[in-house]
């Protein structure tokens, strides 16, 4: 059974989650501060964390922080009544897999939930991608580009994987919302620049010939140099 890890002041919201995640099947442990949850991800293999952006002892973006610094890739749901864009792009950046701003929909939690679970779960087929010197191990899930290894987050790791299974192949920023994110494009959120952005910094370095190109008009596409 799935083990998810509940980071949350709130009482009463926290005992919704772990109800509403409970229904679909996993098992939920609740820390109420920022600080313990972090121990608690740090010392026990949870499948997914939903954690609050606003939280006493350490702040939600500190958490995930400390915990993609430390190579903890473990799917994390950020949940919080910040609903601005800039306050989403930075839970993202931080490392966060997803955004839900409350209040929000018991279902929509555990099918956001469900989701991330199901996209850590690597496919039988193709486990070995490459386009020119760029090299996706879906089994072993790591990346490299000329031998070298590349440090990706579980999105931008997700993001690379539908990129280089549409090798040269323009595609929309609604198919990379729906492929990558799971859920209907919002035209008004900058979510897929900001994590395309991090991603081409990433595996286009310096004196890296680029891969991941700007089609105007249309999307994105990652293909060897003319």
């Amino acid at each position: 059974m799935p083990r998810a890890l509940v980071i949350e002041d709130d009482e009463v919201t926290a005992r919704d989650i772990v109800a509403e995640l409970g229904a679909h099947g996993l098992t939920a442990d609740w820390v109420a501060n920022g600080r313990d949850g972090l121990d608690r991800a740090l010392a026990d293999g949870y499948d997914i964390i939903t954690l609050d952006r606003m939280l006493p002892g350490m702040d939600g973006i500190d958490v995930i922080s400390a915990l993609r610094q430390r190579n903890v890739d473990t799917p994390v749901l950020m949940i919080s009544a910040l609903s601005d864009v800039d306050d989403r792009v930075r839970g993202l950046r931080a490392g966060g897999d997803d955004y839900l701003t409350k209040p929000f929909a018991p279902d929509e939690l555990a099918a956001r939930a469900e989701v991330l679970l199901r996209r850590r779960r690597p496919s039988a087929n193709d486990t070995r991608l490459r386009v020119a010197d760029l090299e996706l191990d879906l089994v072993r899930h790591n990346a490299q580009r000329n031998g070298e290894a590349l440090t990706l987050l579980p999105t931008e790791f997700r993001l690379l994987e539908f990129l280089m299974r549409n090798a040269g192949q323009v595609v929309t920023r609604q198919m990379i919302f729906e492929h990558v994110w799971g859920f209907h494009f919002d035209p008004g959120t900058n979510v897929i620049d900001v994590h395309i952005g991090r991603l081409r910094r990433k595996i286009d370095g310096a004196g890296q010939v680029p891969l991941i190109r700007t089609v105007r008009g249309s999307g994105y596409v990652l293909a060897p140099a003319d």
